[in-house]
C-alpha cells in the first residue's frame, strides 16, 4: 500500500472543510435551526401614511412627538332656481321664482401634535385657525323682484380637539387590526348663535366654530395585503343639546338639539414604492334633523321646529411622499357626490417627528 505524505493529507482534510464552510454559508439564510421558532409576526400596524388623519391609521411609537401643521381649502357653492305657482306646460309657468346663488370658501390653518404614550395608547391636540368668506346673490319673488347681495368674511380662532387611539390587538394570525379612537371637540370658536346680527336676525359676521361642544366614538380597521392596507372606519358624532336663550330677530332661540351624525368610510392605501403611496375610497356622514325651540318675542308662543337630514358623501384622493424618516407630505383631496357635501375640500398635510422621551 501506498503511503500519503502527511502534509498532503492535511491539505485534502483542509480543502474538504472549507468545502463544507461555504455551503453552510450559502444555505444559511434557507435552514432554521432545530427547536427554534420562526420569527413572530408584526404586532404593529403597517405603515399607510395616505390615510385621512381623522379616520386614524398608524399609531405613534412610545415617546415619540409628532408636529402636524396643516392647511385646509373648502368650497361649497348652491345654485338654486325655486318655482312658486302653477305649471299648466312644461313651458308655460304661471308664477314667480326665487333664485339664489351662494359661494363659501373656508381656510383652516392648524397645528396638531401626537405623542406616543405606549406603543398602544395615543393622545392628539389639533389647535385651527380659521378664515370664512360667504358671498350670496338671491332675487326674492316679491313684486319689485328685490335683489339681495352679502359678501361676507371673518376669521378667528377654531373649536380646538383632543383625541386618544388605543390598539386593540396585534394582527396576529391573518386578523385585521384594530384601533379605537375617541375625540372631543370644544367651543373655542364663535358659534352660530355668538356672532352679531341686525334688527332682522341676519348675520353681519360669520361663525368660526359649530357652537355646540360633541363627542366621536369610532373603530378604524387595518388590513394589509402587501403592496395595500385596506381601511375602514365607523364611527358616530354626538352633538350634545345646549340652552341658547338668544334673541334673532322677532324670536328667542331656546334649547337647540344639533343632529347627531353616523359616519362611514373605507378605501385603501397603495404603496408605490418606499417613499410614496397613494389613497382611494369614499366617506359618508348621514346626519339627522336638528330640533329647535324657537318662542315669539310678542305673543310668547313657542314651538319646534325640525331641519331636514343631511346625507354628505365624498369621494377620497390621496397621496404622500415620505421625505426622509422624520417628514412626510400628504395632499388630501376630497370631491363630494352628493347635494349636500361641500364640492372640494383640499388638505396639505406636513408631518413631522421627534424623540420626546
Amino acid at each position: 500500500m501506498k503511503k500519503v505524505p502527511i502534509k498532503s493529507a492535511i491539505l485534502v482534510i483542509a480543502s474538504i472543510l472549507a468545502s463544507e464552510a461555504i455551503l453552510a454559508q450559502q444555505g444559511a439564510g434557507q435552514r432554521t435551526p432545530v427547536g427554534q421558532a420562526p420569527p413572530a409576526a408584526p404586532t404593529t400596524p403597517p405603515e399607510a401614511q395616505g390615510i385621512p388623519a381623522e379616520i386614524g391609521g398608524v399609531l405613534t411609537p412610545k415617546g415619540r412627538l409628532v408636529l402636524e401643521p396643516a392647511l385646509q381649502y373648502s368650497h361649497s357653492s348652491v345654485n338654486r332656481v325655486t318655482f312658486r305657482g302653477i305649471e299648466i306646460l312644461s313651458t308655460l309657468l304661471i308664477g314667480v321664482f326665487d333664485i339664489e346663488d351662494a359661494d363659501r370658501d373656508t381656510w383652516t390653518a392648524s397645528v396638531t401634535a401626537r405623542l406616543g404614550i405606549t406603543n398602544r395608547l395615543e393622545l392628539e391636540l389639533k389647535v385651527p385657525y380659521v378664515y370664512r368668506d360667504d358671498t350670496l346673490n338671491a332675487v326674492v319673488a316679491d313684486t319689485e323682484g328685490t335683489n339681495i347681495v352679502r359678501d361676507l368674511s371673518s376669521d378667528g380662532l377654531g373649536d380646538i380637539e383632543l383625541a386618544a387611539r388605543y390598539q386593540i390587538n396585534d394582527g396576529r394570525h391573518g386578523w385585521p387590526y384594530f384601533i379605537g379612537n375617541l375625540r372631543y371637540k370644544t367651543v373655542t370658536g364663535e358659534g352660530p348663535f355668538d356672532v352679531s346680527r341686525d334688527a332682522d336676525g341676519l348675520e353681519q359676521e360669520l361663525a368660526t366654530g359649530s357652537g355646540f361642544h360633541s363627542i366621536e366614538p369610532s373603530l378604524t380597521m387595518l388590513y394589509p395585503s402587501d403592496p395595500a392596507v385596506f381601511f375602514a372606519n365607523l364611527g358616530y358624532l354626538f352633538n350634545l343639546e345646549d340652552d341658547i336663550n338668544e334673541r334673532v330677530g322677532p324670536t328667542n332661540v331656546g334649547e337647540v338639539d344639533p343632529g347627531n351624525a353616523l359616519r362611514l368610510s373605507f378605501g385603501m392605501a397603495y404603496s408605490i414604492n418606499e417613499r410614496a403611496a397613494f389613497t382611494l375610497g369614499f366617506k359618508n356622514d348621514f346626519i339627522e334633523e336638528t330640533e329647535t325651540e324657537l318662542v315669539d318675542v310678542t305673543s310668547g308662543a313657542s314651538s319646534r321646529q325640525e331641519s331636514s337630514t343631511l346625507n354628505v358623501g365624498a369621494l377620497l384622493l390621496g397621496w404622500s411622499y415620505q421625505v426622509n424618516p422624520d417628514t412626510a407630505l400628504n395632499l388630501g383631496l376630497e370631491l363630494g357626490v352628493t347635494e349636500d357635501a361641500p364640492d372640494t375640500l383640499l388638505t396639505l398635510r406636513v408631518p413631522f417627528g421627534m424623540d420626546a422621551f
